[in-house]
């Protein structure tokens, strides 16, 4: 018996070790051939459908004008799919909501499809086996809300198979303003603008969500939370102002317009604080349209021309070789030098010779700035001093503005055997060639003279914010404290307001307020031949600030290559300079002197009402009201209001006739005549507006029922 049970014991071992044996047989037979046999097949199949951790993109912060308004902004949209064969949805499901749903598909999504044809569509794909749907692309919030009360869809996630996809478009809600300031992100290409250069802060950081490739390609998240929130990215609150930045583009936009020019720039600039309200360029295309494709304000250097000059005649005065009321000869606008080997002219012919320096600049004379230049700087090694008082005024220096793509200047040493110095070099630096600057370099010269000698950093951004609080601040910086001295800053500020009340641009001066500044005109890939001069196009300019008397702000227009209307800074230039401030200057309160700063002015005879007639009721109320003072000569209803002397108002008797007599209403308003002609019984017959001139009855005539007829003017 025990013999038995021992051989039935080891039968069932030897059979359960053999199938062991055949298992494991199978297991590495499997295993040899899945890695070995099947190796390059099951690695597709693991590219076509597996799970991993990907990032979730991230909300990218807000760029936001000095006001709040948005310069550029991101919105949510949504790719809507569909999982036919969601492994919780049932058939049950499926089959009770697929003519809904292929209906509402068919009616407000897709018009393209009859219901039948979509229902058709989902069952064939149901049977495929396919996993993703593409319902539509770039769906709005309120799209995709109404999207998911569709039937089946209502279910869910899983039930209802309805797979959304969140993904963020960049906008921006006032279209091109601004455009190559506010920049952008293009894959491939280098960032522009603040999007670039404030990146890091904008983009946030991205979550992490599991999730799974399907055959389709399509990557779906498993489950509705993500492992890793996304965190959003703050926002870059800019010193633009939406209002000036408007206001400034459109100037310069019909300039390019009525003048066919290549390029323009215009920026105004805060003077105390170097904040940039307003920076435009445009440029035209192949096509002759106008568009902003390049930053020339920050990215393109130029030779800035007779703008220039008031560098020039700083270096000078400070050095103590010229000064204002010194005289310089200007051969009527033509000189040649160094042995007829260099001519100069004058850009407008005059018959002017001898004049102070004050008028040369005023009239931009190059044959004065050039004679001036090498009084001063001419002798042998004294060309250095002039570098140096460049330098001080830091002309040299870039200026640092956030965003990408600012040149270094351009100016010319004599001791730098690659600057090429000539003996030509020291005339034509001081008229503003032979050197490059940036409109936005150039600008901040001009500013820091506004602003009595402090040089500002021109900037861009004011604030990052988080949720509408500030995480970081950026005050305004101090480049330099003082460019020059204050003397030299008091004539170069009165340099650049007589410019414009009696010099090249005193056709624009305005009669509301005072403005400052310097115009230019540069010949453009020009060829200095030893017989003339080729000059491939000019380039006109104006460069200044306003108020005068209390600068707020400063700006520079540039435009490149004018086909018509004129070449001239003061023809081109100028007239936008003029558009953008007047704009500014009238809708901004705090740049008007309130009227009642001053002790209200006595007012003279020609200032006040004379000759006013009425009920001397009324007439005390409205002196009254407007708080002018008078003196009442007469105690009778009616009264004239007469101006007399120099600065007195009097209420004098006027005699309305009692009885049926016609009364004088020469001189009254049309109400009050037809108040005491038609009282006396008289019909009255008016034309005209105004007051009364003539009446057809004489005064004193006895009334008898006429008509009487006035004429008013």
């Amino acid at each position: 018996m025990a013999m038995q049970i021992r051989n039935e014991v080891l039968a069932r071992m030897y059979v359960i070790t053999a199938m062991v044996a055949l298992v494991t047989v199978i297991l590495v037979a499997r295993t040899i051939q899945i890695g070995i046999v099947e190796r390059a097949h099951w690695r597709e199949e693991g590219k076509k459908e597996r799970v991993r951790l990907r990032t979730i993109e991230a909300e990218r912060g807000n760029i936001i004008a000095a006001d709040g308004s948005l310069l550029a902004t991101s919105l949510p949209f949504f790719d809507i799919g569909f999982d036919p064969n969601s492994t919780a949805m049932s058939a049950a499901d499926f089959d009770a909501n697929i003519d809904s749903l292929a209906y509402c598909l068919a009616t407000f999504v897709d018009p393209s499809f009859t219901p039948g044809g979509y229902k058709a569509y989902l069952l064939q794909k149901r049977a495929e086996g396919a996993r993703y749907v593409p319902i539509k692309k770039d769906v709005t919030f309120a799209e995709m809300q109404r999207i998911k009360q569709f039937p089946l869809f209502r279910l869910g996630r899983y039930r209802g198979g309805l797979v959304v996809t969140q993904k963020y478009k960049r906008q921006r809600p006032f279209g091109l303003l601004a455009h190559r300031t506010i920049g952008y992100l293009r894959p491939g290409a280098q960032p522009v603008g603040l999007e670039g250069a404030f990146d890091e802060v904008l983009r946030g950081k991205g979550g992490q969500q599991y999730m799974i490739r399907l055959p389709e390609g399509v990557w779906m998240p498993l489950g509705d939370l993500a492992e890793i929130e996304p965190q959003s990215g703050s926002d870059v609150r800019t010193t633009l102002d939406i209002n000036i930045q408007d206001i400034t583009e459109n100037a310069l936009y019909r300039a390019m317009e009525r003048h066919r020019a290549t390029f323009g720039v215009a920026i105004v600039m805060e003077v105390r604080t170097g904040a940039i309200r307003a920076i435009a360029n445009l440029s035209r295309t192949r096509k002759g349209e106008i568009w902003e494709t390049y930053n020339h304000a920050i990215g393109t250097r130029v030779e800035p021309g007779s703008t220039f000059k008031l560098a020039a005649i700083m270096a000078m005065l400070e050095d103590g070789c010229v000064d204002l009321s010194d005289s310089v000869d200007l051969e009527q606008g033509r000189v040649e030098l160094f042995d007829e080997k260099l001519e100069v002219k004058d850009a407008v012919p005059h018959q002017y010779d001898t004049v102070s320096v004050a008028r040369a600049f005023q009239i931009s004379s190059n044959v004065g700035m050039v004679k001036l230049a090498l009084k001063c700087y001419g002798q042998k090694g004294q060309a250095k001093r002039f570098i140096k008082r460049l330098k001080q005024f830091n002309l040299h220096l870039p200026i640092g503005i956030e965003i990408e793509g600012e040149p270094r200047p351009y100016i010319k040493d004599p001791d730098i055997p690659a600057d090429d110095w000539s003996g030509a070099t020291l005339p034509w630096m001081s008229l503003g060639y032979e050197l490059l600057l940036t409109p936005l370099q150039l600008l901040n010269f001009y500013n820091a003279v506004a602003n009595n000698g402090k040089m500002m950093k021109p900037y861009l951004v004011e604030e990052i914010q988080r949720y509408g609080k500030t995480v970081q601040h950026f005050p305004p910086v101090v480049l330099k404290r003082k460019i020059a001295s204050s003397a030299t800053i008091g004539k170069a500020q009165r340099l650049l307001r007589e410019v414009v009340e009696k010099g090249t641009a005193s056709k624009y001066k305005s009669p509301h307020y005072a403005f400052a500044g310097k115009t230019g005109t540069t010949q453009l890939d020009y060829r200095r031949l030893d017989d003339r001069t080729e000059v491939g196009g000019y380039q006109a300019s104006f460069v200044g600030y306003f108020p005068a008397d209390n600068p707020q702000y400063s700006c520079i227009v540039l435009i490149s290559h004018p086909r018509q209307g004129g070449i001239y800074g003061s023809q081109v230039a100028l007239p936008v300079f003029r558009e953008i401030a007047d704009k500014i200057y009238f809708t901004q309160l705090q740049l008007h002197q309130p009227l009642n700063s001053q002790p209200k002015p006595r007012l003279l005879v020609q200032q006040l009402p004379d000759y006013e007639i009425g009920e001397k009721r009324i007439l005390k109320q409205l002196l009254d009201q407007l708080q002018l003072p008078y003196l009442e000569r007469t105690d009778s209803e009616w009264a004239v209001l007469r101006a007399v002397q120099t600065d007195t108002l009097q209420l004098l008797k006027r005699r309305i006739p009692a009885g049926s007599m016609v009364p004088n209403v020469v001189g009254m308003n049309l109400s009050d005549a037809v108040y005491l002609l038609e009282n006396k019984g008289l019909t009255v017959e008016a034309n005209g507006v105004g007051k009364v001139v003539r009446q057809s009855l004489k005064p004193g005539t006895k009334v008898s029922g006429q008509t009487i007829r006035l004429t008013l003017r």
